[in-house]
């Protein structure tokens, strides 16, 4: 089920949509005012690396200028 996030052109809103199945539709407009000016944004992910490293990802830790800095290896295509 895959859920969407759409930000409001006109007021700035954020907000989001779920689709249960891909053969849903929805009115795509603004829950704030209304607006069909619309566009689509890239959503922030999380993702999880257990210490015993079995979903195949691997973090490295390292001191930067600003703290400290990780770079993460997950697997899949690049």
């Amino acid at each position: 089920m895959p859920i969407y996030e759409f930000k409001c052109l006109k007021c700035n809103e954020y907000f989001e949509i779920l689709f249960t199945s891909s053969k849903d539709t929805a009115e795509l407009k603004c829950n704030k005012c209304d607006s069909q000016e619309i566009e689509r944004v890239l959503s922030s992910t999380n993702f999880s690396v257990n210490s015993s490293g079995s979903a195949g990802a691997s973090a490295q830790t390292r001191n930067c200028s600003s703290g400290s800095c990780s770079t993460f290896d997950i697997p899949g295509p690049r």
